[in-house]
């Protein structure tokens, strides 16, 4: 039996596992002196007389002779920090703990398309076993950027609004910024059903387990499942597993990647992700800097995003969509402005938009693409200026023509913009069924604004 199935949660019997393999344990991965369990704050635990490296695992005996999974996360004097993956239920004061000095890794390979796993890698869907034979390291290096390939190719998501006024390039990272309520995992449905990639991967983190069947079930469906990955780890989970789901995902995009695929990595959501990392580092004792945000948070975020991305030339890229949160409509939360900071683009979807029936509710004003000059070619880059100053001239106006205090005739432009208004709403907007092509997308700006749009 190999380590991986020995220390894995889905085992029956930790006790037998760990007697039968003991001898293999002990040669490839050599386990310390035993410890105690000496307190627990919170979620927190605290180990004495053992070591191991942060990020490697320990085994805590419960009350019924079983064990439960944790991860080091820190450690003070000669005390080390864990955090368990599961519920602390049947732990004793004085338990044993046994150090296992091996960092996590990441089952993958082709039998993962169509499934459903958690943060674990242990299957949700009841498919039965996975039947992987290759390992991804959990915390790869990242790719040196100057062997990064440029963004120069498009990547048709299926969207108009996005294929049309916020063209998105193969490898680039962009943020799904938006309040709850407002369609955005219905959005994260349709791309992964639309886009031209050859893999898609989703993680699910911190959504409700009721979301989890819903997403997989109704607004992937099979056809979106079958080229798809879907790691969840629902809210109910401890923060050390809402941490792990976003960098196992990540690891299985880089496979499919390194094998030269074109990979499109749907992240629901960074501000999850964020928020499990600072339940961790608050329990460590790390101090909060920013509106209850350890610096330790703004650290990793990078550390994650840039492991998306394009490979080295001729190889493949990571496509990724990365959803995040804005509490109460807060452009200008923390988490927010941050990731704003760091990745290649930005969709904002607006509350206002979602509530009058408009969908998707992407505010085309607030959202920039930062590779679209790179992929866009001149005519299509006239029209998307044509569009977003005529948009923006009717937002100006807005409030005296709803009023009537316009007189038309006065601007010939916000005339233009107000005899425009129905048509580009109805380019804008795009029912869950109907996937529209780049070429379908630029060829309808092109006709909106007519002859004279290709002249602008």
């Amino acid at each position: 039996m190999s380590l991986h199935a020995a220390v894995s949660r889905s085992a029956p019997d930790w006790a037998a596992h760990l007697h039968a393999c003991r001898d293999r344990l002990s040669e490839e991965t050599p386990v310390q002196v035993e410890g105690r369990l000496r307190r627990i704050v919170g979620m927190l635990l605290e180990a004495e007389g053992c070591s191991a490296a942060i990020g490697s695992r320990c085994l805590v005996e419960t009350r019924q002779g079983g064990w439960l999974e944790t991860e080091v996360v820190g450690f003070s004097g000669d005390r080390l920090q864990l955090m368990p993956t599961g519920e602390l239920g049947g732990i004793e004061p004085n338990a044993r703990v046994l150090p296992i000095n091996r960092v996590v890794d990441v089952p993958v390979g082709p039998s993962l398309l169509g499934r459903v796993i958690d943060a674990s890698s242990q299957p949700l869907d009841g498919k039965g076993p996975l039947n992987t034979t290759h390992y991804q390291p959990l915390l790869a290096t990242p790719i040196n950027p100057l062997q990064r390939q440029p963004i120069r190719e498009p990547l048709d998501v299926g969207l108009s609004a996005l294929n049309g006024l916020l063209c998105v390039g193969r490898g680039q990272r962009l943020g799904l910024f938006a309040g709850s309520g407002v369609g955005k995992s219905v959005l994260l449905g349709m791309m992964t059903r639309f886009t031209r990639a050859d893999i898609v991967v989703v993680a699910l983190i911190g959504e409700r387990g009721r979301e989890v069947k819903e997403f997989v079930d109704h607004i992937l469906g099979a056809e979106g499942m079958a080229r798809a990955v879907v790691v969840a780890t629902p809210a109910d989970h401890s923060p050390l597993m809402r941490l792990r789901a976003a960098w196992v995902a990540t690891a299985i995009a880089e496979y499919f990647r390194d094998q030269g695929k074109q990979v499109l990595l749907l992240m629901d959501s960074l501000t999850r992700f964020a928020q499990a990392q600072r339940e961790i580092s608050l329990a460590v004792g790390e101090p909060p800097a920013t509106k209850g945000y350890p610096p330790s948070v703004f650290a990793r975020l990078p550390a994650l995003v840039e492991r998306a991305g394009n490979g080295p030339a001729g190889g493949g890229s990571i496509t990724a969509f990365y959803t995040v949160l804005a509490e109460g409509d807060d452009q200008q939360d923390p988490i927010v402005d941050s990731a704003r900071a760091i990745l290649d683009g930005h969709i904002v979807l607006s509350r206002a938009l979602a509530e009058s029936g408009h969908f998707p509710a992407i505010d085309i004003e607030q959202s920039v693409s930062r590779a679209m000059n790179d992929i866009t070619q001149r005519d299509h880059k006239l029209l998307i200026r044509r569009f977003r100053q005529t948009w923006a001239l009717y937002q100006q106006n807005r409030d005296l023509i709803s009023i009537g205090a316009y007189q038309r005739g006065s601007d010939p432009r916000v005339d233009e913009a107000v005899r425009l208004l129905p048509l580009m709403t109805r380019f804008l907007q795009q029912d869950t069924d109907d996937a529209v092509s780049v070429e379908r997308a630029k060829e309808a700006l092109s006709a909106l604004f007519g002859d004279e749009g290709g002249a602008a």
